[in-house]
């Protein structure tokens, strides 16, 4: 049996996030359930008649023993967030992200690490497929360069996966822009586990991780599609980058067109299939092309500043040795370190070395696998 909960003293924090755990509970409903009852604490404190009466919801979420149970948990998760220093922003809270707080199914409680303002001037979703090509990659690496030369208050959004999604993330990281990263899991873990540097660098270069999972939710595929609402949600305008027909890049795009923010795909070669959810978005009018910053800039009517001298495109002067290794590259882009050394004649130690400092002159590019290719300058 568990006891009568009228006559307890709750703490406000763990009834925030015992609230936050209400099934099927959004940010509209909890407005709709606060503006009955004044206060979470009054949810679990009624009696289970009287809170069905008053707010006309199912009696199993009036349940006495249901209620306990959400005030267990959530005494558990204040607990775990106060020791890890994690940000709860309720729904009416001046720190609730503004543009989220327009979105009717956005969470009734959001958890972030890190310093960033969730409501800075300006937002860009940046997402695609977890397959990107070199294509892709460059694109995003010169898109982000573009607008942190001439955005002021600048954020990145994205979902932390493997391809675009963390590609994004690093170009920020790269170009001194605060990045959010929207995780499907408590902030007890980073998934994927090959992207918990990325993750720590967020934070300390100023971003943020975000999640409306608390540490003890499971992480299951769902998850992930109702990420994507958060990554669209926190944003202004939505770029896709590449994805196929089906993909989580694509429901955000779709997401964020309903939510009414601007939404913008890079075309592609019809051939390509990671190309043909863009070319999709572009045909049925649910995004406008963007070939460059200039158009998203254009389309959200952001003011710009000049760019200066430091922050134009630089350019490179290859030695003849990196430039055979970049004529390699080019010609074979599926080969690997060990296979440019066989195919060169080169030491391991020395094309290491070599191509670890082209890297650092932006003239290649790492991809997964082991991969590379080389970055093309205009």
């Amino acid at each position: 049996m568990y006891p009568d909960l009228s006559n307890r003293i709750i703490d406000p924090t763990v009834a925030r996030i015992a609230f936050s755990k209400i099934k099927g509970i959004n940010f509209s409903t909890a407005s709709r359930l606060l503006g009955m009852l004044g206060s979470p604490e009054q949810f679990f404190t009624m009696q289970p008649a009287a809170l069905q009466a008053s707010c006309g919801i199912d009696r199993r979420i009036c349940d006495t023993g249901y209620r306990q149970s959400l005030l267990d948990a959530a005494e558990q998760e204040s607990i775990y967030i106060k020791s890890k220093s994690i940000s709860a922003r309720f729904v009416g809270d001046d720190g609730y992200p503004r543009r989220l707080a327009d979105c009717d199914d956005a969470p009734a409680m959001l958890y972030s690490v890190g310093p960033c303002n969730l409501n800075c001037l300006h937002s860009v979703a940046i997402v695609g497929t977890r397959h990107a090509t070199p294509y892709g990659l460059d694109f995003v690496k010169h898109l982000v360069a573009d607008l942190a030369a001439t955005v002021d208050s600048l954020v990145i959004v994205s979902g932390l996966a493997y391809g675009i999604d963390v590609a994004a993330h690093r170009a920020a990281l790269e170009n001194d822009i605060p990045t959010v990263a929207v995780v499907a899991h408590g902030l007890n873990t980073i998934y994927p586990a090959d992207h918990r540097d990325t993750a720590a660098h967020i934070v300390s270069q100023g971003g943020a991780i975000v999640t409306e999972y608390t540490s003890d939710s499971t992480i299951h595929r769902g998850n992930f599609l109702a990420r994507n609402r958060i990554v669209a949600g926190l944003a202004d305008a939505a770029v896709i980058v590449e994805s196929d027909i089906k993909g989580g890049a694509m429901a955000t795009a779709r997401i964020a067109s309903a939510y009414g923010r601007e939404v913008m795909a890079v075309p592609g070669r019809t051939t390509d299939s990671y190309s043909r959810g863009c070319n999709a978005l572009i045909a049925d009018n649910t995004a406008s092309i963007i070939r460059s910053s200039d158009d998203l800039i254009e389309a959200t009517g952001w003011t710009t500043r000049p760019k200066t001298e430091t922050q134009t495109v630089m350019t490179f002067d290859m030695t003849s040795e990196q430039k055979t290794v970049a004529d390699y590259i080019t010609a074979h882009p599926d080969h690997t370190v060990n296979d440019i050394c066989i195919g060169l004649g080169i030491s391991f130690s020395r094309l290491s070395a070599m191509l670890f400092e082209m890297e650092m002159a932006d003239m290649i590019m790492t991809l997964p696998g082991g991969k590379f290719t080389v970055i093309s300058r205009q």
